[in-house]
């Protein structure tokens, strides 16, 4: 994975991901819940295996179980490229 990659990517990419899954736009932000945002457990697969697929990064059933918001996943996400 290139370590060029900002948070700021991460989180545009996230928050396209979202958006995808019937997010509205407006409502893609970070302190956002996944419950908030109508996403569920297939989408939340579906997340983790763009992640994986795109930042070489695993993110674990237990990872989705700890994380609070869109925030946390995001940062998450970024501690793992790095």
């Amino acid at each position: 994975m290139n370590s060029a990659v900002s948070s700021k990517d991460v989180e545009a990419r996230i928050f396209e991901i979202l958006i995808s899954f019937g997010t509205e736009p407006d409502s893609a932000v970070r302190e956002a819940t996944f419950d908030q945002l109508d996403i569920d457990s297939l989408d939340l697969v579906e997340l983790a295996q763009i992640v994986d697929e795109e930042y070489g990064v695993e993110l674990t059933i237990d990872d989705a179980q700890q994380l609070q918001n869109v925030g946390d996943a995001i940062d998450l996400i970024v501690s793992r490229i790095a």
